[in-house]
């Protein structure tokens, strides 16, 4: 009879290095030693204590996430979650009493909603935001968030409403159209980086109705009207938004990356200098080799502010302005 080996594949090893590893992280959040919002070691931790490699490490943590034991958090890393840990002793109540509702009236309007789920978002993205997340923030049951909000698109169309609704531009336009322009970039700039999770969210080709959204598509196009036919000046607006989306989408995807390996933008980089050497060292791109050599400071929002002059500047030769002139007039 033929004997089936006991060697285990690499595949194998991998799987049981990483299975002990989720098993003791596990025991302690369960035990209450790691406790709720508690950071767990980053990929790169548990590399350096486990002795494993970068793809053991993350499909720890991402095991531990598909069991709901851990959640990122932008800017902070892989923490405890909330309702991770041991379960409460139940404690006992008079005969006959009715059990008290967690976190007071159930009828929570429909702000607060609103208001739970951003802060779900701002913190941890958007995807961790369900009707079930919200409810238990604030402490009510599930279905009863359906007598104020449809559902999970309903929810997000006034998540988008209320950040908008956050920055309304100035009752008082700047003179000309570039500066007008300008505001309405950086109003928007501004509103992506404090909600990073709006850009993504919001569709240039399936453009969502968002009541305190329309202000800002008249304030694009009211700056330009009598300067270039109308289908121009609705390019202009759409191209406008999505270069200020388009730059914005990084800050969420950099703030997953960063939860995910417990590494910024510069210690990821710096773990990518080997490889890109070796590329280098073919000496079929000296200029980038010496811009690798110098040095690059990084900084997205310098980028931003680069890319909305240029824009601008475009839009100057459309209307028949020098690029970079300050424009004139009342639009």
């Amino acid at each position: 009879m033929e004997q089936r080996s006991t060697e285990q594949s690499p595949g194998e090893q991998r799987a049981s290095r990483s299975g002990r590893i989720v098993a003791e992280l596990r025991q302690r959040i369960v035990t209450g030693e790691l406790a709720p919002g508690d950071r767990v070691p980053s990929t790169r931790e548990i590399t350096r204590r486990w002795g494993v490699a970068m793809a053991t490490a993350t499909k720890v943590l991402t095991q531990l996430r598909h069991e709901g034991l851990v959640r990122a958090v932008p800017g902070v890393g892989t923490v405890v979650a909330t309702d991770a840990g041991p379960a409460p002793r139940p404690t006992a109540r008079p005969s006959g009493s009715r059990p008290r509702r967690r976190g007071g009236d159930e009828e929570a309007a429909p702000a607060r909603i609103v208001a739970t789920a951003i802060a779900v978002a701002d913190a941890e993205g958007l995807a961790a935001v369900s009707m079930r997340r919200v409810a238990a923030e604030l402490g009510m049951a599930t279905m009863s968030l359906y007598r104020h909000v449809a559902g999970k698109e309903d929810l997000l169309a006034q998540m988008m409403d209320a950040a908008f609704s956050e920055r309304p531009l100035p009752d008082d336009p700047p003179q000309g159209w570039r500066a007008r322009l300008e505001v309405a970039a950086r109003t928007l700039w501004a509103m992506f980086r404090r909600h990073p999770w709006l850009a993504p969210a919001l569709s240039a080709t399936r453009p969502q109705p968002i009541p305190n959204g329309i202000p800002y598509t008249e304030w694009v196009l009211g700056s330009l009207d009598g300067l270039l036919d109308l289908q121009t000046i609705l390019t202009a607006h759409i191209a406008l938004f999505n270069y200020v989306r388009g730059h914005a989408i990084n800050i969420e995807s950099e703030a997953e990356a960063e939860a995910l390996s417990g590494m910024d933008a510069e210690e990821w980089m710096d773990t990518q200098e080997p490889e890109l050497w070796k590329i280098l060292a073919t000496g079929r791109f000296p200029i980038f080799e010496r811009l690798a050599t110098e040095g690059y400071d990084f900084d997205l929002d310098d980028v931003f502010d680069f890319g909305l002059q240029r824009f601008l500047d475009g839009i100057a030769a459309l209307v028949g302005e020098a690029p970079g002139a300050v424009s004139g007039g009342t639009r």
